[in-house]
This record gives structure tokens, sequence and C-alpha cells, in this order.
């Protein structure tokens, strides 16, 4: 079932997400389900759970239709419950990034070149991986989200007073969307 994407003003943005209950195993299933399809109807890369409402640590990212662009992409398709980053390079990388929750702005955002990071799959098995390249800026992008922070939170200051109108008219609900949104 496709849920409605929560935008920038929405208090469970901001929230802390909680450690997902690895036993719920019938809700952890219908939560990732309809996530998937949630992200595929708004036609983004990434959708974590407090995106859809739900205060969890779980996360999607789906790399496979940015493989035009980045052809390691290609079958770059995660399910993140309690994912956990164990390193991070001090390197850091500069991409323009925009955000289903955040509609129609993007900016330059720097975060780590390379991370190591730990989770259960949508199976429950336990992953550790090695991410860079941008397979690594979505998932920093969506663990961001299960901490309560947003991208526009990381750009520059000079530039967040340069998009703050637009967020507050994002806040306000003046913003449209081709998917369903939720503040």
């Amino acid at each position: 079932m496709k849920l409605p994407i929560y935008i920038y003003g929405s208090q469970v943005l901001r929230d802390p997400s909680k450690e997902a209950d690895l036993s719920d195993k019938e809700t952890l299933k219908t939560l990732v389900e309809n996530m998937k399809e949630t992200l595929e109807g708004a036609d983004g890369c990434g959708l974590a759970a407090p995106q859809v409402g739900v205060g969890l640590r779980v996360l999607i990212v789906d790399g496979t239709g940015l493989a035009d662009t980045y052809d390691y992409l290609k079958d770059f398709k995660r399910t993140m419950i309690n994912p956990v980053v164990l390193e991070e390079s001090s390197e850091l990388r500069e991409y323009s990034e925009g955000c289903l929750s955040v509609p129609g702005i993007y900016a330059d955002v720097k975060r780590p070149a390379r991370i190591k990071v730990e989770y259960y799959d949508e199976n429950l098995n336990k992953v550790t991986e090695e991410l860079d390249k941008f397979a690594c800026r979505m998932v920093q992008h969506e663990l961001d989200h299960l901490d309560g922070n947003l991208f526009v939170d990381r750009v520059a200051p000079i530039r967040r007073k340069m998009i703050a109108k637009k967020l507050t008219n994002i806040a306000k609900g003046k913003v449209g969307t081709h998917y369903k949104t939720k503040q």
C-alpha cells in the first residue's frame, strides 16, 4: 500500500527513531513492502520509515533508477533494519541532494566518502557492508532521517538562508508533488 510521505515541518521527521523489534516479523515485512511501493510511486531512490510516519530504524534504498548515470548501481537495492555506522572515512565528498520530504529543493551536502555499516536485511540476516560513491551517499541521507536530521540541516549557512522561504512554504503545505504528502 502506498503511504503518504511526511514533508518538512512534520515532527515525525525530527524525532530520533527507535530500534525495530526483530521478533515482530509481520509488522516489519508489511512496513518494508509498503515503503517499497511508496518509494516506487514517488520516483525516489531512498526512503526512511519516519518519512512515512513510522519512528523505527528502517530504511530502503534503490539505486537501479540511477544506473544510467552510475552503472555500479544497476543492482543496488537494500533494506536496512536497525542500521549502525561502524566506520566512516575522514575524506568528504560533496554532491547535490534532494529529498521526497523536502520537495523541490536541492543543495550540495558534504558527507564521508566511504562508510562501513551493519544492519539486518529484510530476511533478518545480519549484514556488514562497506559502501562508497553514490550508494554511500544514499544510505547516509536515509540514516540521517533515522536520527531526526534532514539534508537541509547540513547545507552551508548562506544556502540555508537562500532556501528559508521555500522551507517555510513547504512547512505550510504550499508545495506540489505527484505523490501523496502529509504534514
